[in-house]
């Protein structure tokens, strides 16, 4: 499939979107890069990558840490380093038939219940 395809579907996300439909989107862009069929270990592998990028472009933006300054020009912006990880992120759930939005909401029924802080 072509661009168009892409360009068609993308003009269709907007901020009313659900978890649902944004997970569907991707579904229908990674098939048409040609991922579908990635096994699971190397999607995972990619979503390692991309959550590693996150963290060297938070330390070039968010943080007074040293950087290879030759390199500078290579990390993308935070903004663009989560939605990749967001990307992966719903491919793994996409190869194994996870719903996010019901995973998300589970997972939030049993941190409800939970006491947080310190001891």
């Amino acid at each position: 499939m072509s661009n168009n395809n892409q360009l068609e579907l993308w003009n269709k996300l907007n901020e009313k979107n659900s978890v649902k439909e944004v997970q569907e989107y991707i579904k229908k862009v990674i098939e048409i890069r040609g991922f579908a069929n990635q096994e699971i270990e190397k999607t995972m592998l990619l979503l390692l990558e991309e959550v590693g990028e996150l963290a060297k472009s938070i330390r070039k933006n968010a943080t007074d840490m040293s950087i290879d300054q030759s390199k500078v020009n290579h990390y993308d912006t935070i903004e663009s380093e989560i939605a990749d990880v967001f990307i992966v992120l719903n491919s793994v759930c996409n190869k194994l038939n996870i719903d996010l939005y019901k995973a998300l909401k589970d997972k939030e029924e049993e941190n409800i219940k939970r006491t947080w802080g310190k001891e």
